[in-house]
């Protein structure tokens, strides 16, 4: 059956408490803003900012319910996820709220990812992007029965708790051998300049103006690329004349990156071969592991990130690095630290690649199930 967007839930508005009034924050409510969205995550588990439950009852927010839907409506528009608890959100988000008699909550959320990129297309604001209680108005949508929309959310949210678990793996894995690399560091008494081990090694940009450079089957590393901790696809790509037309190599898998100017300090690994771009340094070791690279570099990083300097931004320079000190480890630390966390990483890259299926098994099964062009009905879950 057809119905209209805003036919099928419950908008909701969110606020800010008065920001003058210390007695409206930092209470126990979960306040969430744009900025607190995980796209690793369906639900938002985690807000930046707590209110009281008298900034509550003082200003326009609202607390919205486990089950529903939220969505980023103003400067990042299209952010969306589902609430696990009680939460309260400020005024550049909705909080929307299944019609149960029409649709279901978890129904919802994949209905309303399913149309993400319409209503980007039709938002209002001449300041800012923005969707409007107008923009849900005037999308038209086709609602299956609650069987079938039973059968889509929970094969859609299989794959989205598949992709979570990844994560949090990783993340456990990750911290495990953050702690273990700072236990060995700490006991180094040898001070050695990071350039000592480390080569740091530039990129560059083929003409953006010639097409045959661009498109290509090479990833094309830049700052909004970093992974956590690997990269395995990139926003832009080039091709083979690109690359022989730029400043940048064909850097290989576990190559350290480090961005340099705008979004100074974050740190990645390729995931797999790619070329750079001039706003980032490669890092390779100087006949030590990459895996040593990536800690050494993580544990220089906030120094280098205070001396980044720039006329128009900030900025790491070469000369910065070189006059970095870093504490190496020893022969042993090393030899234990690398058995242990080598397969390790194996496992978070595994974990990375898998998750990036999942997505794309989710993001090609979402219009498929969602138009009926896959049948439920006979599926049983």
């Amino acid at each position: 059956m057809k119905y209209k967007l805003s036919e099928v839930m419950d908008l909701i508005g969110g606020g800010t408490p008065k920001t003058t009034k210390p007695e409206y924050w930092d209470g126990d409510i979960p306040w969430l803003s744009v900025k607190d969205f995980n796209n690793d995550f369906r639900f938002v588990y985690e807000t930046e900012k707590h209110i009281t439950e008298l900034g509550l009852n003082n200003s326009s927010t609202k607390l919205l319910k486990a089950g529903d839907v939220i969505i980023s409506a103003r400067g990042t528009v299209g952010e969306i996820a589902t609430i696990p608890f009680p939460m309260a959100f400020n005024q550049s988000c909705y909080g929307l709220r299944a019609k149960k008699e029409i649709v279901t909550a978890d129904f919802l959320y994949y209905l309303i990812k399913h149309n993400i990129h319409v209503l980007k297309k039709n938002t209002h604001g001449s300041v800012f992007d923005t969707i409007t209680r107008d923009t849900f108005a005037g999308i038209e949508v086709d609602i299956p029965d609650m069987d079938s929309q039973t059968k889509i959310a929970e094969i859609l949210s299989n794959i989205d708790e598949k992709i979570e678990v990844n994560v949090r793996i990783n993340e456990n894995l990750e911290h495990q051998s953050l702690a273990l690399f700072s236990n060995y560091y700490e006991q180094s008494n040898t001070e050695i300049g990071f350039t000592d081990l480390i080569q740091v090694l530039g990129g560059g940009t083929p003409k953006t103006s010639e097409s045959t450079y661009w498109n290509g089957n090479i990833p094309f590393f830049t700052p909004k690329d970093v992974g956590f901790p690997y990269t395995l696809a990139t926003e832009k790509t080039i091709t083979e004349d690109g690359l022989l037309h730029c400043n940048s190599r064909l850097y290989p898998v576990n190559t350290v990156f480090v961005t340099a100017r705008g979004t100074v300090g974050k740190v990645g690994i390729a995931g797999v071969p790619m070329a750079m771009n001039q706003s980032c340094y490669a890092l390779i070791g100087k006949g030590i592991h990459q895996l040593l690279v990536y800690f050494y570099t993580l544990k220089a990083i906030d120094r280098l990130k205070h001396k980044a300097s720039g006329a128009v931004f900030d900025a790491i320079i070469t000369k910065d690095f070189e006059m970095e000190q870093v504490f190496k480890l020893s022969p042993n630390d090393t030899d234990t630290f690398i058995r242990i966390v080598e397969p390790m990483y194996q496992s978070i890259l595994n974990n990375s690649i898998e998750k990036q299926r999942l997505i794309a098994l989710r993001d090609s099964l979402l219009p498929k199930l969602m138009s009926g062009e896959i049948d439920v009905s006979n599926i049983d879950l």
